[in-house]
């Protein structure tokens, strides 16, 4: 009897390294995870370990294939979703990292930025690009570590010390150190690729002193990126996929039609807006980025990031110690009124789209002697909202037209939030049956490398809903709280 053909698919996270085993109908045949920990050196600094995210992916990759494999399945392909522009430089010789894993929410740049700002290169930086010049990409990450840890530019100049995001980092790792390559998707979010000629950029390398030598090159998101050392796994399995994850979500939810759109809420959040073919550049202070890239045809996508989501949960938790557990929350925020004036601001490492703020400080404003715990649970669910509302206002101001929103992500399991959600956004909230949509966003990709997957039209039919929420809100209740949130905001800004 012939094994089934699957998928291996590694969702390499800010909180934990997961890998999944998927069939070509989306069913999960394994699955494994491991938690990542994060280390803050300094305030705004944020790090992680780049052995441990090897070794986390690797056990955890590990584990999902023999899972798989004991039940019948084979693994014919990996495919590989990441954080994006995490920064990580390696010694080609050795493998061995020069430094920690810079985390895409470390904020030990931001005078670096303020400087290039106030030099003019900001406008030219966005049109080559579509990103706006700010510490959460790759470039001046990439920068600080070489001017600040000794003797890495030589090497990087001479292409002894690689560059890449963690995407390259896993992929070297797994081919035994035989290709330094990336996608354009990961690529798109360095500050040094131009999404419009789908390469890197002289004029960017040069304003931010990087060297070529130490760049991966950059390849469509499905691609035969290498092969596995057999001595990882018993043999050479083909890595056929890359792709960023909140791209990989939006692939996962089925938004490969312009217009679709997605919002994914985990540590942070993240909403995507599908352009096609349209390299369509904002004026409201949101990212133009590459969507995927498949036969060397780049398709777009509009993207707003909210620095803040389920780490403000977290903070509820192991912080305040309001509640115990993550999904305490829910039944603690129905407890609370909707006219208590009560706004939080989780602005831990300053605020992202549309404000671009660094230096904003978290604040709970509105604060009484009545003010109880369910008053705060109710404020940290409603901040995300109140960002995404931000985001999709700047979208709409933009020309983007949205109907429906589809949501995933551990916060998208708590019915009280989409709900609240939709209320806030007025728009239709669509919850995915498949929860695991970064993880099946890269194993489609990584399958359309091989016989399980023919066309990109094909997951429409696979990514289905499994909860619809519509807006209930009344039009001035809506208002007043986003007058109030947008005064909350104000008052968290330092500039």
């Amino acid at each position: 009897m012939n094994d089934k053909p699957c998928i291996l698919a590694i969702d390499q996270g800010t909180s934990s390294s997961r890998s999944l085993v998927f069939d070509r109908s989306g069913n999960i045949l394994a699955s494994q995870q491991s938690e990542v920990t994060t280390i803050h050196p300094q305030n705004g600094w944020a790090e992680q370990d780049p052995e441990e995210l090897w070794d986390t992916t690797f056990q955890s990759a590990h584990k999902a294939l023999q899972e798989a494999e004991s039940q019948g399945s084979k693994v014919i392909a990996i495919g590989i979703a990441n954080q994006r522009e995490t920064t990580l430089v390696w010694n080609r010789n050795t493998g061995k990292p020069v430094y920690n894993a810079i985390l895409w929410h470390d904020r030990r740049t931001t005078d670096t930025c303020d400087r290039l700002t106030a030099d003019g290169w900001e406008p030219i930086i966005q049109e080559k690009t579509g990103l706006v010049l700010d510490p959460y990409f790759s470039a001046t990450k990439l920068a600080w570590i070489l001017d600040n840890v000794d003797d890495v530019r030589p090497g990087a100049e001479d292409g002894l010390n690689l560059f890449g995001t963690v995407d390259s980092f896993l992929l070297w790792r797994l081919t035994g150190g035989t290709s330094h390559s990336t996608d354009a998707t990961n690529a798109s979010r360095t500050s040094l690729f131009n999404t419009g000629t789908s390469n890197w950029d002289k004029q960017l390398l040069d304003i931010f002193r990087i060297p070529v030598p130490c760049l991966p090159t950059v390849c469509d998101s499905s691609h035969v990126f290498g092969q596995t050392d057999p001595t990882l796994f018993g043999r050479k399995i083909p890595i056929l996929g890359i792709i960023g994850d909140q791209q990989a979500s939006a692939l996962g939810h089925g938004c490969v039609e312009s217009g679709s759109a997605k919002g994914t809420y985990g540590t942070g959040g993240f909403l995507m807006i599908n352009n096609g073919i349209e390299r369509l550049q904002s004026s409201n202070r949101l990212l133009t980025t590459v969507a995927y890239r498949f036969g060397g045809k780049m398709s777009y996508a509009t993207e707003g990031s909210i620095f803040v989501a389920g780490d403000a949960v977290k903070w509820l938790r192991d912080g305040l110690r309001i509640i115990s557990t993550a999904s305490e929350i829910e039944r603690l925020a129905q407890l609370a009124k909707d006219d208590d004036g009560l706004f939080l601001v989780p602005a831990f490492n300053g605020l992202g789209a549309p404000h671009w703020d660094p230096d904003a400080q978290g604040i709970l404003y509105g604060i009484t002697g009545n003010t109880a715990g369910s008053q705060v649970a109710r404020a940290a669910l409603d901040a995300v909202c109140y960002q995404t509302s931000d985001i999709v206002e700047a979208a709409r101001k933009d020309g983007n037209q949205l109907e429906t929103l589809r949501v995933d992500g551990g916060m998208a399991t708590n019915d009280w939030f989409c709900q609240r959600l939709a209320n806030i956004l007025d728009l239709r909230v669509e919850r995915a049956k498949l929860t695991e949509t970064t993880a099946w966003g890269a194993a489609f990709t990584a399958g359309l490398k091989t016989s399980l997957f023919s066309s990109l039209g094909q997951i429409k039919s696979i990514s289905l809903t499994d909860g619809t929420f519509i807006p209930s809100m009344k039009n001035q209740q809506r208002s007043e709280l986003l007058k109030g949130w947008a005064n909350a905001v104000q008052k968290a800004s330092v500039r």
